[in-house]
């Protein structure tokens, strides 16, 4: 596995904008928040947002700003009590828009578990209708097949991003102290649709790319979330943890968000002003060249999480592609619609 590494970085703090607490209106637990806010993608107008600590998905307005409403992804409840949730939660760490599927006409959003954990090793799918509105119940997934092999060729598994771009399926592995290997993993797009909505043989990563993130305060720096832009490169949130596990939280020493380009060139990762721990990203349809969004986990379930945006452009150099939308007014955000890839070999 090559590892790439950066060919700048900066030391100025890129800016953010709290643009609101992620409030639902109703919640099992009896919260009225999502906490640890771990994965996002956007469709049209509707913010969608993943979780570790819970078994629903959070579906918000992106744009009237008002509370959200929670789509259940398993029927069986988690224990209120901190270690016997962490032991029995599915860790859902990721979440993308798969385009059209068997099955799902319109698309589907692809939640993942970490697989850092036998139990972790689950997803599901929603189906999509026109508008990017989830309809039906989700159908759950059993991502033992990928998680497995995965787990022998990088050692300490934790997948924490999704994102499609120029005809692969992308994963994320995250690092920690121990492991700080960071990666992303190709799956060719057409191949593990068919898996997911068929079955049979899993398919086989097309490649797997190793990056250097650097260190803040000696704790490395790691992927929490990518998305995709449209000419084939792609954008990534990361998190210093002082963790040496993927199972045990730890303190945050600073979160950053940086560039791979189409070229497969790693621009940063530039250090933000975020006020706790960067977990999801995506490209702000609504914002100019380079605007983005995010959404943090606050690491404690009585806080709610918060969604941020932010530019890009304060940090590079280089003009970064607005933006293309699809036909029908919608734009799966995290899904890259690039003829071009992006050199991950």
């Amino acid at each position: 596995m090559k590892t790439v590494k950066p060919v700048m970085r900066r030391d100025h703090v890129l800016p953010v904008e709290v643009l609101r607490e992620l409030r639902i209106a109703s919640a099992g637990s009896g919260l009225d928040h999502l906490s640890a806010a771990s994965g996002l993608a956007v469709v049209g107008d509707h913010l969608y947002v993943v979780a570790d600590d819970e078994h629903s998905l959070g579906q918000f307005h992106l744009v009237d700003g008002g509370p959200g409403r929670l789509l259940t992804l398993f029927d069986e409840a988690l224990p209120s009590h901190h270690g016997e949730r962490k032991a029995l939660k599915a860790d859902l760490e990721a979440l993308t828009v798969l385009p059209e599927l068997a099955g799902y006409p319109n698309g589907a959003l692809f939640v993942a578990g970490s697989g850092s954990k036998p139990n972790r090793r689950r997803g599901a799918l929603l189906s999509l209708d026109v508008r990017g509105v989830v309809t039906g119940a989700a159908r759950p997934v059993d991502l033992t097949a990928i998680h497995g092999p995965l787990q022998h060729q990088l050692g300490a598994l934790n997948i924490e991003g999704l994102f499609v771009s120029a005809g692969a399926l992308c994963l994320l592995q995250r690092g920690s102290k121990v492991s700080p290997t960071n990666a992303c993993v190709r799956f060719d797009l057409g191949e593990f649709g068919k898996w997911l909505t068929q079955g049979g043989p899993a398919p086989q990563p097309t490649s797997i790319t190793g990056y250097d993130l650097g260190s803040v305060s000696g704790v490395p720096m790691t992927f929490t979330d990518g998305a995709a832009l449209p000419d084939g490169g792609w954008v990534f949130c990361a998190a210093a943890e002082d963790t040496d596990d993927s199972y045990h939280d730890g303190a945050c020493a600073g979160s950053a968000v940086g560039v791979v380009d189409a070229c497969g060139t790693l621009h940063g990762p530039f250090v933000t002003a975020a006020p706790a721990k960067v977990e999801g990203i995506a490209i702000d349809p609504h914002g100019a060249p380079g605007a983005i969004l995010l959404v943090t986990d606050a690491d404690d379930r009585q806080m709610p999480g918060s969604l941020l945006k932010a530019s890009l452009t304060h940090v590079m150099h280089f003009p970064l592609p607005t933006a293309v939308r699809h036909e029908r007014g919608l734009m799966p955000t995290n899904h890259g619609a690039s003829s071009r890839s992006s050199r991950d070999t």
